[in-house]
């Protein structure tokens, strides 16, 4: 039978590449925390745009798909939702809200965890929503031929409520053990969350908001400001990959957590770099959408893509990416480098 015991955390020696993941992380975190009090409208403005970027990115994992134009009015709440898909999106948009402005009031608990599950759910109509699957699940994995295998078999129905019961507390006893790192727990248990299955739709979804909420508990918020999901999305076989390799002997008690704590440290760091990005940009006047282009393509270090920038700015639209890289590119301020689909574009002389 699966024990829930995060003591390993503690115990065991940490890989070196986990280790130089969370210094990174505190660093960067340490250095950009001056900027969020000092430029509260700034961040204000960030949050929109990852709001938008979380839910659009968190539903497309699962294979939820809209159009921009569309999400949008959906998220401003100036169309109704008109199929099952769109009722989710605008489930996913209300719990999401909730954890963004009210985490301190939300707890890893049952009570918790089944409320955001049936609010996410309520807009279908659905009766399962807020209750744990009646019955046992599994997770395929779908080849290149269309053919489809068992790719792992989670906690049965009969045993999940226990599971999940073992599971929470594992989590308040290790939370209030002073030396495990806050930053490899939350990993720790979002992988075992995923390997429970607790319910009949929606695990993943759930997952990240749960990991949102477990991050804003512990002072790194930057998934309000970048979103998190997205970047989830972005890199979508890494993440998988590291959820198959850390599921593995799940079962028998002997799996290894760090393939996706890494992952998960990865997609933290990832966000905490983008963000300080975005802020030098805006913070230095450039709120003209033009002229956001011009200073991502000038400041980045890198040659970067028209979809790199539309993931940074997503109230740009591709269109007017297109247009101001046409334009630069007309006047000789950037260059373009690499083929058509794979075009990358860099400030001249850089």
């Amino acid at each position: 039978m699966k024990r829930f015991d995060y003591s390993f955390l503690q115990h065991e020696q940490i890989p070196n590449n986990t280790l130089s993941l969370l210094v990174a992380i505190e660093k960067i975190k340490a250095e950009g925390k001056i900027y969020e009090m000092k430029y509260p409208d700034v961040f204000n403005n960030l949050q929109e745009i990852a709001i938008i970027q979380s839910v659009k990115a968190s539903n497309a994992i699962e294979g939820i798909v809209t159009t921009d134009k569309r999400i949008k009015a959906i998220l401003s709440e100036s169309v109704a939702p008109i199929n099952h898909d769109e009722e989710e999106i605008v489930g996913y948009r209300d719990v999401l809200n909730i954890i963004h402005n009210n985490y301190d009031d939300y707890q890893i608990n049952k009570k918790d965890i089944l409320e955001f599950h049936r609010l996410f759910i309520s807009y279908t109509g659905f009766s399962y929503g807020g209750v744990y699957k009646d019955e046992d699940n599994i997770i395929t994995h779908t080849d290149m031929f269309c053919r489809r295998s068992i790719r792992f078999v989670p906690t049965s129905a009969k045993e999940t409520e226990d599971a999940m019961e073992q599971l929470m507390l594992a989590y308040m006893d290790a939370r209030d053990t002073s030396n495990i790192s806050r930053l490899l727990l939350i990993p720790s248990v979002i992988l075992d969350f995923l390997c429970i299955h607790p319910f009949g739709d929606g695990n993943g979804r759930m997952s990240r908001l749960l990991s949102l909420l477990l991050l804003y508990k512990n002072e790194y918020n930057v998934g309000k400001y970048v979103s998190f999901e997205n970047k989830i999305n972005i890199n979508k076989d890494e993440y998988y990959e590291g959820l198959k390799l850390s599921s593995i002997d799940w079962h028998e008690n002997s799996s290894n957590y760090f393939p996706f704590i890494n992952n998960f440290l990865k997609t933290v760091l990832i966000c905490y770099k983008e963000l300080y990005e975005r802020f030098e940009i805006i913070n230095n006047q450039k709120d003209n959408k033009k002229t956001r282009v011009e200073e991502t393509i000038m400041e980045s270090r890198c040659p970067v893509s028209r979809q790199k920038i539309f993931e940074m700015w997503p109230d740009i639209s591709n269109e007017t990416i297109k247009k101001a890289i046409k334009e630069l590119l007309k006047d000789g301020r950037i260059e373009k480098v690499g083929t058509y689909k794979d075009a990358k574009y860099k400030k001249v002389g850089k």
